[in-house]
């Protein structure tokens, strides 16, 4: 847990410069209510500054962490109790460091990529734009998330740092704050709910004082899923539908409360899991899932398979079930980006209404026979 309180050294000398014109800021109380789906951030803006608050930056963290983005010509007018916060960002920004592929797809489309200076692993980001900054060096290579080369980014000294992690024990990021760079945690892997996550536009759009951009694209987004959930439950039937796939004898896949679950039934699928509880992920084994889904009409993202020939190879066992002798098998592993990295984890929480057509156009062929798949294609 972060407990050091973020306050920049510039800050505090504007604010002991202009101590005769400064006026009190009133603390914010945040409410919940301020985003439609999300739970894991909610933001309040008043008197030209914004609240962010990211209630849940990874899975069981003991605080929320709250963060004051205010314009920069108002900072020196401002005051604020020194530990109300656990950083302030000013606005414009001009350059920032994104830890996760998650983050490239909203800064892309609010057309805030040129302020992308640093990012770990840059190998890893599939988007062409992207890659055109990183074949330039605009987009620093930073090492890993779990490493990131501390030199590189104190030289680069970006604006902001939206962090991802999952817990609080990354130490480069206590040595950025103690350097004064802000961090800013992004928990939206942490969302129960597709649109939950592509809420996180928002984020961004607050950080890039792009808000109504944020909003449009969201909004777009919405009713572009919500449509989609309509044409599907016209279907008149509903395939039953296994996910997941072994990993070291252990067989992962969604719990029924989860975000992936969410996709399943609003693709009107039964999901054979719909009934465990949890928005994490089960682990069951192989005679488990063998029992409740070998006669599963639909199987959807076996791990990182792309090949019958695969499955068959890692554990025979597979062959048992009904999805894969009928060849209704279904990965997004098939879809990469130039250098290998997987789309789906990049593009897909921004663009769940994507991620829905190509799920209702495999379970229900009749009513979307005309869809070119995005993320998921048939296994191989």
């Amino acid at each position: 847990m972060i407990k050091t309180r973020i306050l920049p050294l510039l800050l505090l000398g504007l604010v002991i410069s202009c101590k005769k014109n400064v006026r009190p800021v009133k603390q914010v109380q945040v409410p919940d209510t301020t985003t439609s789906y999300a739970k894991s951030f909610s933001m309040e803006s008043s008197d030209g500054f914004t609240v962010l608050q990211v209630n849940r930056p990874w899975p069981g963290a003991s605080k929320a962490f709250r963060y004051l983005v205010v314009p920069k010509e108002k900072l020196a007018t401002m005051t604020f109790p020194s530990d109300a916060y656990d950083a302030v960002i000013a606005t414009p920004i001009t350059s920032l460091i994104a830890t996760s592929t998650t983050h490239i797809p909203a800064l892309e489309s609010l057309g805030g990529l040129d302020k992308l200076i640093g990012f770990p692993d840059t190998k890893y980001i599939s988007s062409m734009p992207a890659r055109e900054l990183i074949s330039t060096g605009k987009i620093k290579e930073l090492g890993t998330n779990e490493s990131l080369n501390t030199e590189m980014v104190l030289e680069l000294r970006p604006d902001v740092i939206i962090g991802f992690g999952i817990n609080d024990q990354n130490s480069a990021y206590h040595v950025f704050q103690k350097a004064n760079i802000p961090v800013v945690f992004n928990g939206d892997w942490t969302e129960e709910t597709p649109l939950g996550k592509a809420e996180w536009i928002k984020f961004f759009g607050v950080l890039l004082d792009k808000q109504k951009e944020a909003d449009s694209i969201f909004r777009a987004i919405e009713t572009s899923y919500q449509e989609m959930k309509k044409i599907a439950a016209k279907a008149a039937k509903k395939p039953t539908v296994l996910s997941g796939a072994l990993f070291k004898d252990v067989w992962y896949l969604p719990a029924g409360e989860s975000w992936a679950a969410q996709f399943i039934k609003d693709a009107n699928g039964e999901y054979l899991y719909q009934a465990t509880s949890g928005t994490g992920s089960l682990s069951l084994s192989l005679e488990s899932v063998l029992e409740k889904g070998q006669q599963a009409n639909v199987w959807i993202a076996p791990s990182r398979f792309t090949s019958y020939q695969e499955m068959e190879q890692a554990n025979a066992h597979y062959q048992q079930f009904k999805a894969f002798k009928a060849k209704k098998i279904y990965t997004f592993a098939n879809t990469r980006g130039a250098t290998g990295g997987l789309l789906y984890y990049e593009l897909a929480p921004q663009r769940p209404d994507l991620v829905l057509q190509d799920l209702v156009h495999f379970f229900h062929p009749e009513v979307l026979p005309d869809h070119n798949p995005y993320f998921f294609t048939p296994l191989q």
